[in-house]
């Protein structure tokens, strides 16, 4: 018995419902990895974050923060549930 192939939805905007919990997941996943390099590459080159009072520039920035982060935080995980969600934006809340 052949079972038809899964299709895997396009992550990128706009986003239904779904594909918004989905992204969420995927970015869930990939920060719980504990892997800056593998984080970053979900952003672009010129990223901006603000963490706190702390602002970042790039993803060099983001990728040595996160190092900084993760090797004093060692039990963080990160859990993320959908608040909203309309075209190209997506809202969350972390627990």
């Amino acid at each position: 018995m052949n079972a038809a192939p899964k299709t895997i939805p396009s992550l990128v905007p706009p986003f239904t419902r779904e594909t918004a919990i989905l992204k969420i997941r995927l970015i869930e996943d990939n920060w719980n990895s504990r892997d800056p390099e593998r984080l970053a590459r979900g952003y672009t080159e010129d990223s901006y974050w603000r963490n706190r009072s702390e602002f970042l520039n790039g993803r060099a920035e983001i990728i040595a923060f996160l190092k900084r982060k993760w090797t004093r935080e060692l039990d963080y995980r990160l859990i993320k549930e959908l608040w909203a969600f309309d075209g190209n934006r997506i809202a969350v809340r972390c627990v």
